[in-house]
């Protein structure tokens, strides 16, 4: 008796939505496992993970700050991962999108108002959109591997902002730390309740997904995208260009990210320093695949992982488990969903072998 794996005729919709959950679930009990092993009290730490977030009102407005910039990276992903066009460098397009709309702010002075902010996140947009042109062009024109360098764009974007928080835009009155000048009131995002940390930006984080799944389940642009990425040959017979698809699909995920740096600046932060960076565009590769590349699905993964992040912090002062166990438990999820996808496209079916007939038995 032996398992066999079945080709399936059409992915299984029933395993799309079962496989993420059961990620979820399968990180849950080997992370209970480990710390138990770790002399750790394990159930208390995932409670305090998955768990803590969500039972503790004070920490919504947390899980909701971190789970916005998740989201608008990961719809503008998802969109390239369903051309097979794989954006790696959304980390270096939200540095390089802050660090466009705090250029504006710094240009503005103290002036501030509607205009002044909204010039600031379209600016974030725009250069994060550009950021991921370079990787666009390398590909249609040199067919440069995107994944590289996207990849590598990312960390000049890095010296990038260290050279500007430490040198030309570096606070005078911020006793020599590397850090821009704190925003006025005036040019941040608006707070939704008075004493709230919860912004605009939030609210922007939580429609974008149903414009998106309108775009890509309604519009001819979106119909392209899952031919081009699914059935390459029939795409150019469709008279549909692969090239213009790469380029558009790089310029919307860029936007995206550009866009969440510039709400986390504007909304969140109100100032760029060393750690601005915080990995948002690398676990939002993890959301967009726990969300299955759909929009909706990648609302819920951006919150799945927003309060692995909270409740990370939790954990650490409750049961004293490492900082970087966030970043463990995110990984792992990436490893079951990804493992999972063989279920969606197979079917495991039980083969009995029969014994061999010898002669003379």
């Amino acid at each position: 008796m032996r398992i066999k794996l079945e080709r399936r005729p059409a992915p299984s919709r029933k395993m799309l939505i079962i496989t993420p959950i059961a990620s979820v679930l399968a990180t849950m009990l080997i992370g209970m496992l480990v710390f138990d092993l770790m002399g750790i009290d394990g159930a208390r730490a995932v409670k305090d993970i998955f768990l803590s977030p969500l039972l503790l009102s004070y920490k919504w407005q947390d899980v909701a700050l971190k789970a916005a910039p998740l989201i608008l990276i990961a719809l503008g992903l998802s969109v390239g991962n369903r051309a097979q066009v794989w954006n790696i460098g959304a980390e270096g397009q939200y540095v390089v999108g802050a660090l466009a709309a705090a250029g504006v702010g710094i240009a503005a002075g103290t002036s501030g108002g509607f205009f002044i902010v909204l010039a600031m996140v379209l600016t974030g947009v725009l250069f994060g959109a550009l950021y991921a042109l370079i990787p666009a062009v390398l590909k249609t024109r040199w067919d440069v591997n995107e994944i590289l360098s996207s990849l590598m764009l990312t960390y000049i974007s890095l010296q990038i902002l260290s050279y500007l928080v430490g040198g030309p835009w570096k606070d005078p009155n911020g006793r020599n730390f590397p850090a821009t000048a704190p925003l006025t009131d005036s040019q941040s995002l608006p707070l939704l309740f008075t004493g709230s940390t919860v912004h605009l930006g939030v609210v922007i984080a939580l429609i974008m997904p149903f414009v998106f799944w309108l775009m890509m389940s309604r519009s001819v642009f979106g119909y392209q995208v899952r031919v081009v990425g699914s059935a390459p040959q029939a795409a150019r017979h469709g008279g549909f260009d692969a090239k213009q698809t790469v380029w558009i699909a790089m310029l919307i995920g860029g936007g995206m990210a550009g866009l969440a740096g510039a709400l986390e600046f504007t909304g969140a932060s109100h100032a760029i320093n060393l750690g601005f960076p915080s990995g948002y565009g690398f676990t939002a590769i993890i959301v967009a695949f726990l969300g299955r590349l759909n929009p909706i699905g990648c609302l819920i993964a951006g919150i799945v992982l927003a309060v692995t992040y909270v409740g990370g912090q939790v954990a650490q002062t409750t049961v004293h488990i490492p900082n970087a166990t966030a970043g463990i438990f995110q990984a792992m999820m990436l490893f079951f969903i990804l493992g999972s996808e063989i279920l969606v496209r197979y079917r495991p079916r039980i083969v009995t072998t029969a014994k061999p007939i010898v002669a003379g038995e």
